[in-house]
């Protein structure tokens, strides 16, 4: 298991190309770094200590035992606690190698972050759409199984690869490489990464992304960004999305963007709805701020 989040390190995620149709497994890098981790500290094993104390004392006491199963549960946690600093810190090496892979190529890429449902390709197809003529955009796909997100980017003759992760809950800095690999973007272009849907575990885990934007929907609650405070605290943006449907909800928008200011007081926020365009020229001015080498009008 994946000390940091729970899902599972034996996932095996798996790479696939739209345009080509191929497969590429992404499981074999992990297997081999823990493989390494591993052999790296042999002492960590709590057998082995409660082994030597006994040879080291040669008698036992009445509350060994106890005292034993305290000492493995300390070292256990210690353990896990060391496992989950030595994911992190590799996940940030590798994400910064991802952020100057990209800088030098200057290429916007853009971590995108929601719970499922709240419209990330939805806006996505809506954008491509609508900038196709002045702004070059391929997408990484994130989801534990299927193409179908994909397929949708797919259609909408954007280039795009789709990471399943299988038991994983989030795209890690590795997968995002090698998808940036299988994709090779043009320079001077942006990089949509459309997380795995979920508002927790991609907070922690950096991808060399520009910036995270953070999506939810109307009909997710107005309470989001105190629930799931992280993901809010680490975005730059917060879209609001679905206003359409406010009519027909009892969704307190102003209650909600006090939430968001509780957590993160410099969250730019768009309200928007990707159906009939509300807002959007909002997402687009921002893309045009971050990006002004590049054709947008």
């Amino acid at each position: 298991m994946c000390r940091t989040c729970g899902c599972s390190d034996d996932a095996q995620p798996v790479l696939t190309d739209l345009q080509t149709g191929a497969k590429v497994p992404l499981g074999t890098d992990r297997q081999h770094h823990d493989h390494e981790r591993g052999h790296a500290h042999p002492h960590t094993h709590d057998h082995d200590h409660a082994h030597d104390d006994s040879h080291e004392h040669g008698h036992f006491h009445e509350h060994t035992h106890e005292n034993a199963g305290a000492s493995a549960h300390t070292h256990h946690h210690d353990n896990v606690i060391r496992l989950e600093q030595d994911l992190l810190a590799k996940n940030r090496l590798l994400a910064e190698r991802n952020r100057g892979w990209l800088a030098g190529r200057d290429i916007l890429a853009l971590n995108l972050i929601s719970s499922p449902g709240a419209g990330k390709t939805t806006l996505l197809e809506r954008t491509i759409r609508d900038l196709a003529d002045q702004l070059p955009i391929s997408v990484i796909e994130g989801d534990q199984a299927t193409l179908h997100d994909a397929e949708r980017i797919q259609a909408t003759g954007c280039r795009v690869v789709q990471i399943n992760t299988g038991a994983g809950c989030h795209l890690e800095a590795d997968m995002t490489a090698r998808g940036l690999t299988q994709l090779d973007p043009p320079m001077h272009s942006v990089v949509m990464i459309e997380n795995v849907g979920n508002l927790v575990c991609p907070a922690l885990f950096d991808l060399g992304e520009r910036a995270k934007v953070v999506i939810m929907s109307v009909t997710d609650g107005e309470d989001k960004p105190v629930k799931y405070p992280h993901i809010f605290r680490a975005s730059e943006v917060m879209i609001l999305n679905k206003i359409d449907l406010l009519p027909y909800l009892q969704f307190d928008v102003e209650r909600c963007l006090h939430f968001a200011r509780l957590v993160n007081p410099r969250l730019r926020v768009m309200q928007l709805s990707t159906m009939n365009g509300d807002g959007l020229d909002a997402w687009y001015g921002w893309l045009r701020e971050l990006s002004p080498r590049l054709a947008l009008s």
